[in-house]
């Protein structure tokens, strides 16, 4: 495996998206964390049709692609339906009770 310029420059795009991201979760007062995260989970949709896109592009032969194109549409539908029903659950919370 040789490291392209390119490939270090996506590299430390990535590294950068990580501490972004854990510099501005690590602002959020804790009452949004719930709302946030729940609405972040259902954007795991792009990953579900994305690796769809992949699965379909991948060769028959090619079961280790195969393999995790389908493990990556698994867990992210399981991510995308605990996204919805943690903020089921949230919004049952706010609901008059009889």
């Amino acid at each position: 495996m040789e490291f392209s310029p390119n490939t270090l420059e996506l590299l430390y795009i990535v590294i950068l998206s990580v501490l972004l991201g854990i510099e501005v979760i690590s602002n959020v007062p804790a009452i949004l964390h719930t709302p946030l995260m729940s609405g972040a989970n259902a954007i795991h949709g792009v990953v579900i049709i994305g690796a769809i896109i992949v699965m379909g592009h991948a060769k028959s032969d090619d079961y280790v692609a195969l393999t995790l194109g389908f493990l990556a549409v698994l867990l992210g539908t399981l991510n995308v339906v605990g996204g919805f029903v943690v903020t089921n659950r949230m919004l049952e919370m706010f609901k008059k009770k009889k």
